[in-house]
């Protein structure tokens, strides 16, 4: 079987999305399904539901066969670190760890919000990917009382199979694009990584609204795709999960702790 990849797009929100809709037309006109990390009230700024062209841009995406995800509900985290690691991990590396550190009631109250407003627009949801990656042990329970079948760390993609969570190796190139020394190592790490990951059977592209701001970046993304495409089936990440079931990694997934441990884990380390 072909080797696939998925367009992630991070962040989307009223807020960022005049940022990607230029890259999200390009994408179309490549035949790239884009994977949608859709955050429901973005900084309090309000639900997107009270935004109809919003919406109505995101409902052309799913009609061209895109996938809406949910990510996080306020992508905020506004609670205090606990140590120095907690610190490194919530305020050097991201600030918008949202699902980290709440409580498993409140993580479950807002993940039930979340899947309403989807419900609601009549939109499909599979999967949820916490903001930043960064998914604490109250919200690891609170998510698997869910019905939602997937979640995700940079390295790897979590399948839910019952009461476990199947770990299916799929790396995620990531730039980070705040400055211009950050820009030059990432463009030199990410060119590496689409070297290294050559026998992959699945990669993702995994961009943020930040990226969409410096032509750096940008090119970079539109390269990566238009490589892939020479050699790989675009899809979303729904649609990889489906296809590539016969090739999960990681042996039998293990307890849901053990996949807690490996995926914060993989957060750290990517970033």
């Amino acid at each position: 079987m072909k080797a696939c990849f998925s367009v992630v797009l991070h962040d989307v929100a009223p807020a960022t999305w005049p940022l990607y809709a230029d890259f999200a037309a390009k994408a179309a006109s490549w035949g790239v399904p884009l994977t949608l990390l859709l955050v429901p009230d973005y900084h309090g700024q309000g639900t997107f539901d009270r935004e109809p062209r919003f919406c109505a841009a995101i409902e052309r995406e799913l009609a061209r066969g895109g996938e809406a995800v949910l990510h996080g509900y306020f992508h905020a985290d506004g609670l205090p670190c606990h140590g120095p690691i907690d610190f490194v991990r919530r305020r050097i590396f991201t600030h918008e760890g949202e699902f980290a550190a709440i409580p498993e009631d409140e993580a479950q109250a807002r993940l039930e919000r979340g899947l309403a407003l989807f419900a609601r627009l009549g939109w499909p949801v599979e999967g949820f990917v916490a903001p930043g990656w960064l998914l604490g042990e109250g919200a690891w329970r609170a998510l698997a009382r869910t019905p939602l079948r997937y979640t995700s760390s940079p390295r790897r993609v979590y399948a839910r199979t019952d009461r476990q969570w199947r770990p299916i190796e799929a790396p995620s190139l990531v730039w980070s694009a705040r400055s211009g020394w950050r820009r030059l190592v990432s463009q030199l790490v990410n060119e590496r990584w689409l070297r290294r990951g050559a026998d992959r059977p699945w990669l993702r592209l995994g961009l943020h609204p930040v990226d969409m701001r410096h032509e750096r970046s940008r090119r970079f993304w539109e390269r990566a795709m238009l490589a892939l495409l020479a050699e790989r089936t675009p899809c979303t990440k729904g649609e990889a999960l489906r296809s590539l079931a016969s090739l999960q990694q990681g042996g039998d997934g293990g307890v849901l702790v053990a996949q807690q441990a490996q995926a914060a884990g993989d957060a750290v380390r990517a970033l």
